[in-house]
């Protein structure tokens, strides 16, 4: 087991992403929220007692802190790979594993979404942090992964601040909700209907609502599938009988139903378009082949778009968000060396307040044995003091051919380097 070592713990990451290892894999270790407790519980049992345990569709990963991270990484790898099953021993060299700064790395690197299959998708943050207050209430967040998750979302967000790597949308259901918000702007005031009950159109609506879409219709041909679709959405069915009746009221209109006619033709939007006094309308389709009739395109204040318009707009996002990549890495790199600058100065914290105390603890002493002596020689004495132990290791490390000690100490008080000795050896010649 990874035991609770004496020095302070220091950070791993183990797991497996969409670039180490195959869907398969990912879905045999996938940990859903009601396991988490559980889960955690066990890493804590086995000796890792620092844990967070991310589990999405792009990755399964544990960011850890421990003492002993060679043990810690072993135990968590194992565990996984036990997940897996009776194959799990062989899939488990698609894990990833990795220590101290490049462990940082990774974790500033999944909380700013550029270790993600899409780039900058701004969902990753969040996922980070939930499973973070998962361990939290588990109390498996210790001092060292805590400051570096703190200083992970930082970085997250002056990545988000600084770059435009999550403006451009970046799915075909982004770029429908990006247009229709250049079209109508808040969609908290908007109405949209769905017309038939196909997956792509579904997943556009359910984006239109995650965006604040005031209001939604639902109609298919199919009564029971609608009532079923009205069910599952929570809103109201029109019958599709008079579903263009009802046009005039949408400020955007999604189709999937793949009917090879077309349901919703030019002469419908024109009537809609007059009921609206000009409004725009924003049109969806979602259907293979089209359900609208291409001569919608040619009204004014019509704006149609089909799945190879929205997949072109989700491409130049793609596009985008990986042209800002390198500028966010950097911004990444300055962070992770700010992070790892200060956490190399607290580590000094205590060996600098036990050298203070050192010193101040032989002045006293020097003082009380040396009252009645004049300053000149109380500070003679101090110095004699003080350089006692280092004097004693320089005669050491000299004597055994050792010139670490020198070294060591010639960086601590800044006194350059030794000069060079002739070859013949050192009888005759004192350094100055």
């Amino acid at each position: 087991m990874a035991g609770r070592g004496n020095g302070p713990a220091q950070l791993l990451v183990v797991g497996a992403n969409h670039r180490s290892s195959t869907v398969v894999l990912r879905d045999e270790i996938y940990v859903d929220d009601r396991e988490m407790p559980s889960l955690l519980a066990h890493l804590n049992k086995i000796g890792v007692h620092q844990a967070l345990v991310l589990s999405t569709c792009d990755r399964v990963e544990v960011q850890a802190a421990a003492s002993d991270v060679d043990a810690a990484a072993r135990e968590i790898a194992g565990f996984l790979a036990a997940r897996a099953g009776p194959e799990g021993a062989e899939m488990s060299e698609q894990f990833y594993i990795h220590f101290g700064d490049q462990a940082a790395r990774q974790i500033f690197a999944v909380a700013a979404s550029l270790d993600s299959q899409i780039i900058g998708e701004p969902q990753v943050l969040g996922q980070v942090k939930a499973s973070h207050r998962l361990s939290k209430a588990a109390g498996m967040i210790g001092p060292e992964l805590e400051a570096a998750l703190q200083a992970a979302y930082g970085v997250a967000k002056q990545v988000r601040q600084q770059t435009t790597i999550g403006e451009r949308p970046v799915s075909m259901a982004a770029a429908a909700v990006q247009i229709a918000r250049d079209i109508h702007g808040d969609l908290s005031n908007a109405a949209a209907i769905l017309i038939g009950d196909g997956e792509m159109g579904e997943i556009v609506v359910e984006q239109l609502r995650a965006s604040g879409l005031g209001r939604l219709m639902t109609s298919a041909p199919t009564s029971a599938r609608a009532e079923a679709t009205a069910r599952r959405l929570d809103c109201h069915l029109v019958p599709y009988d008079t579903f263009a009746a009802a046009l005039p009221e949408c400020d955007i209109i999604v189709i999937s139903l793949g009917a090879r006619q077309y349901a919703v033709t030019a002469e419908m939007i024109e009537g809609a378009l007059k009921r609206r006094r000009r409004q725009p309308i924003f049109i969806v389709d979602g259907g293979v082949p089209g359900d609208v009739e291409p001569a919608v395109e040619r009204l004014d204040e019509a704006f149609l778009f089909g799945l190879d318009d929205l997949e072109r707009v989700a491409f130049e996002g793609r596009a985008s968000r990986e042209a800002v990549a390198d500028e966010a890495w950097a911004i990444l790199d300055r962070g992770l060396e700010e992070f790892l600058r200060g956490r190399a100065e607290r580590q000094a914290v205590p060996a600098i307040a036990a050298l203070r105390e050192h010193f101040e603890a032989v002045r006293r002493e020097v003082l009380e044995a040396n009252a009645s002596a004049g300053s000149e020689e109380v500070s003679r004495r101090l110095i004699n003091r003080l350089l006692h132990e280092p004097s004693k290791l320089l005669r050491d490390g000299a004597a055994s051919d050792n010139q670490e000690a020198e070294r060591a100490v010639r960086r601590l008080f800044g006194l350059g380097r030794a000069k060079s000795k002739p070859c013949g050896g050192n009888k005759g010649v004192q350094e100055k």
